[in-house]
């Protein structure tokens, strides 16, 4: 009986350290799951931003990276953006936005004096522009070539007097945050530069007069306020390169010349008169197709055909 007695203590005994064991080895496992979260936490914790284990716990169940928000979390606090909450870190994280991208813009528009609301950040991420790379535009402006190299290396127009100008330009903007969703891109203010270009330089009455002073292209392009509703702030214009191209009233004089019936030696082209003859059928007038009027002169003193004059 002793001993039997004995051998139902032993038993009892080492059901009790198997059941110790066991729950050991549950404990052991439950501690290495939450060892990271437990380091997460003591991480928010140490950094002045303390954020609840079940909290961690509860993102990681949502499928929301934890070191992403809690870094987000601890950088914009520490940068003294204590506004943004870690619930506001997670509703854009699981809209699809960029979240490091935008407290990092955040915090270089704060230090830059720009103002920038996480409300205002978060639509322009999600509307698909690098909010980053705006705020280091506005910072530090940027210059974009005209035209685009892409589609030429020439912007060509034409002065008053049929001159052909070759003209490229350099236009120096910087990003209009308030502007930055619905705004118009790069590509429309290439396009609107060079429109003005080709007016400025169309309403010269010479090409001379472009080449004396190209600042005047700047002068009348600025003018036009070509950065309306787009997403750039223009801050200058400045001509980088301009030269002669074809004389095109030159070549349009010859086929002038064909519509006019001629008597050899006996007519230039200049203003509409009457001949010395007193012939007023002695000359032959055409319109050019800028309105100018040109007249065939009649040098013989009398005796020339009718038909002839009314060329």
């Amino acid at each position: 009986m002793h001993i039997a007695s004995i051998l139902a203590e032993i038993d009892q005994s080492l059901g009790v350290y198997f059941l110790l064991f066991i729950l050991a080895i549950v404990a052991l496992v439950v501690l290495m799951m939450l060892s990271r979260f437990i380091g997460l936490w003591f991480q928010a914790f140490v950094s002045g931003t303390p954020i609840s284990l079940f909290n961690i716990i509860g993102m990681s169940l949502r499928k929301i990276p934890p070191r992403i928000i809690l870094n987000a979390r601890i950088t914009s606090y520490k940068a003294g953006l204590k506004l943004i909450t870690v619930a506001d870190l997670e509703t854009h994280y699981m809209a699809g936005g960029n979240i490091v991208n935008v407290v990092r813009a955040m915090i270089a528009a704060d230090k830059a004096n720009i103002p920038l609301t996480w409300r205002q950040s978060t639509a322009i991420d999600l509307a698909g522009r690098d909010l980053l790379e705006a705020v280091k535009t506005s910072v530090n402006p940027k210059v974009i070539d005209c035209p685009d190299k892409a589609h030429g290396e020439y912007i060509t127009a034409v002065a008053k007097d049929g001159v052909q100008l070759k003209c490229r330009a350099r236009v120096t903007v910087r990003t209009n945050i308030l502007q930055l969703v619905g705004g118009a891109t790069e590509e429309t203010i290439i396009a609107r530069v060079g429109e003005g270009i080709v007016n400025a330089i169309g309403a010269a009455d010479t090409h001379t007069d472009v080449l004396e002073s190209p600042q005047r292209i700047s002068r009348l392009v600025l003018e036009r306020g070509l950065d309306a509703q787009t997403a750039f702030e223009i801050l200058s214009i400045d001509i980088a390169d301009i030269s002669i191209g074809e004389n095109i009233g030159n070549d349009q004089l010859p086929v002038l010349s064909e519509n006019l019936v001629r008597v050899p030696g006996c007519w230039t082209i200049g203003d509409l008169d009457n001949c010395a003859g007193g012939n007023p059928c002695g000359i032959a007038s055409r319109r050019t197709a800028k309105g100018d009027s040109r007249a065939v002169h009649c040098k013989h003193k009398r005796g020339i055909p009718r038909e002839i004059g009314h060329g």
